[in-house]
């Protein structure tokens, strides 16, 4: 039986040049090596070194075998390797809402990431209410927005919500107002419809978009005003304030909420703790310059 121990205690010969200095290697005796040299060269019927009193080397047929056992032996350990490592991946499932996902999450997931390559994360986006609906099923860990006072989850950070327009062309003085929207059931849209209808604003639906990449770029090319959460809005964009008839909104609470069945699972918890410190750490109350 040629077995893997033998292959490498032939490799390690062949390498070192010498029983004594492969047994200091493999943590053996001399003679035990000497003895693994011996089996093996029984096993394939043909001697695979050559000895004299001072050295011991390959010989032709040792040359062509060694390729074969080192072979074998990388093979083996990239086998053992690879079930290693997929016994200790951890897949954790994040749902997020879209703005949030697109524009703070990245830097974050990249930083725990580097620091925590055993833990795979799939990021899936919608809504609030679509998100919470899957938590469980689909997702061990959702990133909510709620509003004021909700009490939901466990509360991370708050975001201001504010209109902004472009800082080169001016939508907001265009009656009707052109306005970029979310998708039916959002909460941002709810708040800003009834925020338009309370100042009494004329307004027009202009761009409704669930993807907020597309809500940016029409409000940074002047063609709508928009409603984003602060921590998610870039400097190309400045705000719209009572002074132009755009009323405060209240904050908005963000908050992570976790399945049932996986609280205590060391990795989500690594995630949550990870993810509650660098959102705490992203409020930014009052960045963006007035017009």
């Amino acid at each position: 039986m040629l077995t893997i121990d033998l292959l490498r205690v032939f490799v390690a010969v062949a390498e070192t040049g010498g029983f004594t200095r492969a047994a200091t290697l493999l943590h053996r005796s001399q003679s035990a090596v000497s003895m693994q040299i011996k089996r093996l060269e029984e096993i394939l019927g043909t001697q695979i070194f050559d000895r004299d009193r001072t050295s011991i080397r390959l010989n032709a047929e040792g040359e062509i075998f060694i390729d074969y056992a080192r072979r074998i032996l990388r093979l083996v350990d990239e086998g053992i390797s690879k079930l290693k490592t997929k016994k200790l991946v951890t897949i954790l499932r994040l749902g997020c809402i879209e703005d949030y996902a697109a524009r703070v999450l990245p830097p974050i997931l990249a930083e725990f990431w580097s620091l925590h390559p055993e833990i795979y994360i799939e990021v899936g986006t919608g809504e609030t209410s679509e998100l919470l609906a899957r938590l469980g099923s689909d997702y061990d860990l959702v990133l909510a927005m709620h509003p004021p006072g909700s009490g939901e989850g466990r509360l991370v950070c708050v975001d201001q919500l504010v209109w902004v327009t472009s800082y080169t062309h001016s939508p907001h003085e265009i009656v009707p107002l052109p306005v970029a929207l979310r998708p039916e059931g959002c909460m941002e849209r709810e708040w800003a419809i009834q925020a338009l209808e309370s100042a009494g604003r004329e307004w027009r639906s202009a761009y409704v978009s669930g993807a907020i990449g597309t809500l940016y770029t029409a409000v940074e090319q002047g063609l709508v005003v928009g409603l984003f959460k602060e921590a998610t809005i870039s400097g190309k964009l400045r705000r719209l304030g009572a002074a132009e008839n755009f009323p405060p909104f209240p904050q908005a609470e963000i908050a992570l909420h976790m399945a049932d069945d996986r609280i205590s699972t060391p990795a989500l918890m690594l995630l949550v703790e990870n993810l509650a410190e660098c959102l705490r750490k992203s409020e930014r109350p009052g960045s963006l310059p007035r017009n």
